[in-house]
């Protein structure tokens, strides 16, 4: 390969289609702690999350599934688009308010309505000829001017809305107000996170269900729980146990989502029984039946019956895993998950490919790579950009 194309690659994949309302912009982005140390404990993830809560309302993004592990983590994040007509002022304020103070959201208030004052009130100093040295008249003086105002208002507007609606900043955003935070609570400096987060562009429907079970399961893939519900900090455990700020509304909209867009549904948590038994089942876990148990104590507690036949049990093989092959899958590492940089299928990794052609060589025709190793469970329904034979 080419040292043009060695750098092409090492540049984060954006999906091409940005603000597009047919065809959702989601990521599956993995940060770890420097020297894989295990810094995480429950109130610095407590904390974690509360940014990460704060980050989707100022950005406009929505999390449709997370974990947060001692010494990594992992987001499948979506980066809705860019709202029709653009973000309202009112909005702007609002999600400023996440973020800054009263008194600094009213300053930028208030050089925003100066600026637009002086647009509609004509309060200009302009040179008396234009760039061809012909006197202006009054008319085209006042034209000039409320241009220049009216870029003066959509200029203060841009600092803060670049940083809306953007996968970079959301986690830019997310990563550095965590550091700060974390460096003065431990009184330590420097970096905190091994290298940049890595990001992998993800297919919405079969891929983003897919991806997300994997995210809920790394508790119990780290052998720290049976039951991914059990996990506090996660989509999943968030979504059944409601979490301290109230956020499992929150939760179980992002995984509806994560399970539905492909057809047509939003974040919509009235939708959440029906999908909880499609994710168990994505899971590999049985749908939830709980059977009484008492205890010696004579308390009475529930245990979830574990049916093996009922985990995999559909005739709609779109809203299932087809077999505990697949659903096994979920329970390894699978670096095409992390170092895929796309993953959907053929088709929609294709796609992606043409719109990165620079990326590559002319000797590479195509972008899909069957999925090997811990992924081969899934080749033929998931694909894979990067082609990973050794350890994948």
């Amino acid at each position: 390969m080419s040292r043009t194309n060695s750098r092409n690659n090492r540049r984060r994949w954006i999906a091409p289609w940005k603000n597009s309302l047919e065809k959702p912009e989601i990521y599956h982005a993995i940060g770890r702690i420097v020297g894989r140390g295990f810094l995480l404990g429950e109130e610095e993830r407590e904390h974690f999350r509360m940014l990460m809560r704060m980050c989707e309302k100022f950005t406009g993004c929505r999390v449709l599934s997370y974990c947060l592990m001692s010494n990594h983590f992992h987001i499948l994040l979506e980066v809705t688009p860019v709202p029709g007509g653009g973000i309202s002022d009112e909005v702007l304020f609002q999600r400023l308010g996440v973020f800054y103070g009263e008194a600094q959201v009213a300053e930028i208030a208030r050089e925003m309505e100066e600026a637009a004052a002086v647009r509609e009130r004509g309060e200009f100093e302009l040179a008396p000829v234009d760039e061809a040295g012909v006197p202006l008249t009054r008319e085209a003086e006042l034209a000039i001017a409320k241009s220049e105002a009216a870029g003066r208002v959509e200029e203060i507007r841009r600092r803060y809305t670049r940083r809306m609606h953007d996968l970079s900043w959301f986690m830019k955003s997310l990563l550095e107000r965590f550091t700060k935070w974390f460096n003065g609570r431990h009184k330590r400096s420097g970096t905190l996170w091994e290298d940049r987060f890595k990001s992998v562009i993800v297919e919405s429907g079969v891929a983003a269900r897919t991806i997300a079970a994997y995210i809920d399961l790394n508790p119990v893939r780290a052998g720290i729980v049976g039951d991914p519900a059990d996990y506090r900090w996660s989509g999943y455990g968030e979504a059944v146990g409601g979490g301290k700020k109230g956020n499992g509304k929150k939760s179980r909209e992002g995984i509806v989502r994560a399970c539905m867009s492909h057809k047509g549904i939003g974040f919509e948590a009235e939708k959440w029984k029906e999908v909880s038994r499609i994710y168990r089942r994505a899971m590999g876990l049985a749908l939830g039946r709980k059977n009484p148990q008492t205890q010696d104590t004579g308390k009475r507690t529930y245990a979830v019956t574990k049916n093996e036949a009922e985990m995999i049990a559909s005739e709609d093989n779109e809203t299932v895993l087809p077999d505990l092959g697949m659903a096994g899958m979920l329970l390894k590492r699978v670096r095409y998950f992390t170092d895929g940089a796309v993953i959907g299928s053929k088709v929609f990794v294709n796609e992606a490919f043409a719109g990165a052609r620079e990326r590559f060589t002319e000797r590479r025709k195509d972008g899909a790579r069957r999925m090997r190793g811990s992924g081969a469970p899934a080749a033929g329904a998931l694909w894979s950009m990067r082609d990973l034979r050794a350890g994948a």
